[in-house]
């Protein structure tokens, strides 16, 4: 009798579903739901912004038909480490990720668009060479609100910037705060978390976050844990002090009760690259210890940020101004050479750990006249200027006032595809989402900003074999928004928001170079977010129906 009204039951569902009219039904896809499963045959309904029906829909009507034969239906990707706040500002579309599937960008690697006092909203106004905008907000909830005001295609996530906060309340000044600037700092953060800020992000290489104690940040986590918030770092180390920055990341999250998330996952210099395995090993120790650990990755051997990170953080105590100040110091320039050459644990050294000046590319300057450099090494500008290569790195910081966008060749291949497999490990692009037009095109960039997800699914699973599609796709989605702790995201699920994607996996592909950056991936067909299509036969709607997406409330969980 059971079984009978069990049987009756789903007839009258499968009745009810296939009578019903939704706004959008993608039929006959290979369905990936986010789970790491194996994939079935079957059709997806979209109802408003949900996920209506998972199922046979053949009898069933829609506004909106999609036909995904032979391609693959997943949840969106989320990219974990985005520098787009300001590029979705100039260009909400978000052409460069949303080709790639993501439907989701997170931001806060130690800087975050908010809070900001007087001083940063005027210097953020100010010091705007190529990108211009207004800065109409002060806090991070209200820049977050004004990008949904403005337009834009993605959702979009941050965490508080550990940097932000410590420059909002301290300046750039080396020095630890005062009890008084230590409770205004966790007041800060607090604020943030009751805005939906996913918990507290900071890059520990740079300064003046470099400034920052293991004590000053556990109290801002701790500040951040009754909300749910998470900590995420750029490890105070990834080449000579990797292991123990790994452990200061582990002593903070255990300390402070939260998750804890390394920032692109890396063993940078040839000289570290065999710390990789006990890294993975403390972490899964760790894992199983009940600390709750993760990481994630961009899929590339260089990575990408100043040229100044040749230099001791020290030197630029007080900020960029007085950095350039310092350079122009005959003294401090011979000092600073020595430095550069010096393999030490105390700071970050990329000029040494790039081994050579031919493995520092130039991407990016802010004056024109020395846009010629852009795409060659470092090595070839000193021959062309007949200098040092390390008086050339000085001389183009001070010309450009800049801190000279440059890619580093750091890492090793069999270190990235080890890491890509971990279950744990999601992925960021560590780049802003871009057009091969306007602005965009004024400067180079990493070819991650156009590339990232499309050679995981591409390279590394079609071509490589390093792992399977769906735990791809698990780990692009699922494992992502778990991480990230946010809600009704990362997995096709009725009643989830419908931020869905339809590829073709024999096809996905990046084309992006060092050489070429500015070329978009191919391969992605159909792309909708909060139920929206914003990506039709592989071109863009021009649709913006992307959210200010805040961390799961604790009445969710």
């Amino acid at each position: 009798m059971k079984q009978l009204f069990i049987l009756l039951l789903g007839f009258i569902l499968f009745s009810s579903c296939n009578n019903q009219s939704y706004d959008t039904i993608i039929r006959n896809g290979m369905v990936y739901d986010g789970n790491g499963g194996a994939p079935y045959n079957a059709d997806v309904a979209i109802s408003n912004d949900t996920i209506a029906f998972i199922g046979d829909l053949s009898k069933a009507a829609a506004k909106n038909i999609v036909d995904a034969h032979g391609m693959a239906v997943s949840p969106g990707f989320i990219n974990m480490l985005s520098w787009s706040p300001v590029t979705l500002i100039e260009d909400g579309r978000s052409q460069g990720d949303i080709r790639q599937g993501v439907t989701l960008e997170v931001f806060g690697e130690g800087e975050s668009m908010g809070p900001l006092n007087a001083k940063m909203k005027a210097d953020m106004q100010n010091d705007q060479p190529v990108f211009k905008f207004k800065v109409d907000w002060n806090t991070l909830g209200e820049y977050m609100h004004s990008l949904e005001k403005r337009g834009i295609s993605c959702n979009v996530a941050s965490y508080v910037g550990a940097t932000t906060i410590r420059t909002y309340v301290i300046g750039e000044d080396n020095r630890e705060p005062t009890p008084a600037e230590m409770a205004q700092m966790k007041a800060l953060v607090k604020q943030a978390m009751e805005e939906g800020a996913l918990g507290v992000g900071s890059s520990l290489i740079y300064p003046p976050a470099f400034f920052a104690k293991t004590s000053e940040l556990t109290e801002l986590c701790k500040a951040a844990a009754p909300y749910g918030g998470g900590y995420i770092s750029h490890m105070r180390s990834e080449a000579n002090q990797f292991l123990e920055a790994l452990e200061e990341l582990i002593t903070i999250s255990k300390n402070a009760g939260v998750h804890g998330e390394v920032y692109h996952l890396k063993a940078a210099g040839i000289a570290n690259w065999s710390k990789m395995d006990s890294a993975i090993k403390r972490i899964e120790r760790a894992r199983a210890a009940g600390i709750d650990i993760a990481a994630n990755m961009y899929t590339y051997t260089a990575g990408a940020t100043g040229l100044t990170a040749t230099m001791p953080p020290t030197l630029q105590d007080g900020g960029f101004g007085k950095l350039w100040e310092r350079l122009q110091d005959p003294k401090i320039r011979k000092e600073m050479i020595k430095a550069m050459h010096t393999n030490t644990n105390d700071w970050e050294n990329f000029y040494y750990g790039s081994g050579t000046p031919e493995n520092i590319l130039l991407l990016g300057f802010r004056k024109e006249s020395l846009f010629p450099y852009i795409g060659k090494t470092l090595g070839q500008v000193a021959k062309i200027r007949n200098k040092s290569p390390e008086e050339t790195a000085m001389d183009l910081i001070v010309e450009d006032s800049s801190r000279v966008e440059v890619a580093y060749f750091l890492m090793n291949e069999d270190n990235v595809k080890k890491q890509l497999a971990l279950p744990w490990v999601s992925f960021g692009s560590d780049a802003g989402s871009m057009a091969p037009e306007g602005n965009f095109i004024k400067s180079s960039t990493h070819p991650r900003a156009y590339g990232n997800f499309s050679r995981v699914i591409g390279h590394y699973v079609r071509d490589e074999k390093v792992i399977t599609l769906e735990k791809a796709i698990q780990k692009l989605s699922k494992v992502a928004a778990s991480s990230l702790n946010i809600s009704k995201r990362g997995e096709l699920k009725v009643g989830n928001y419908a931020d869905v994607i339809v590829f073709d996996p024999a096809k996905v592909e990046d084309h992006a170079t060092f050489e070429k950056p500015h070329q978009y991936s191919t391969g992605m067909m159909h792309v909708f977010v909060n139920g929206t299509q914003v990506l039709k036969d592989g071109e863009h709607t021009n649709a913006k129906p992307g959210r200010f997406i805040k961390r799961r409330e604790k009445s969710e969980e």
